[in-house]
């Protein structure tokens, strides 16, 4: 029954100086805090260890659909092999992974170029807004 005090509680409370009280408020709200603070580590840390194990797995995954990229892509040339020479098909192959990775490149430049400078410049600008309307009603 944590945070009820008895009757005789109470009146043990209320003989003690008011210094003496205060006193002891402070250490039971630093060990509060202290307490607190460890449970938050705890729980930090728990949770990066399976953050972490979560982020090896999906690594694990992204390795393996890169091995099972290369073999579709192997077969797609080996396909190719049966119509065209081995080494038209393999051509092919890699001249349209090399124009899709520069696709993929330039559409990714033009991401980039559009997020920099990295600052909030809407945020800014509705900051400043917002301080302007401060100094107008401040001056009324």
């Amino acid at each position: 029954m944590t945070g009820q005090v008895s009757q005789q509680q109470a009146e043990d409370l209320r003989d003690r100086p008011a210094g003496e009280l205060v006193q002891q408020m402070s250490e039971q709200v630093s060990r509060l805090v202290r307490e607190e603070l460890r449970l938050a580590q705890l729980e930090l840390a728990q949770k990066g260890k399976r953050a972490g194990i979560g982020v090896g797995l999906f690594g694990g995954s992204g390795l393996l659909s890169l091995y099972g990229l290369a073999a579709i892509i192997a077969g797609v040339a080996l396909l190719l092999a049966l119509v065209l020479p081995a080494w038209a098909a393999a051509l092919i192959v890699g001249a349209v992974l090399l124009a899709t990775a520069g696709a993929l490149a330039l559409l990714g430049k033009r991401q980039v170029s559009e997020a920099t400078p990295p600052t909030p410049q809407q945020t800014i600008d509705s900051v400043k807004a917002d301080v302007e309307v401060v100094k107008e009603r401040a001056r009324k």
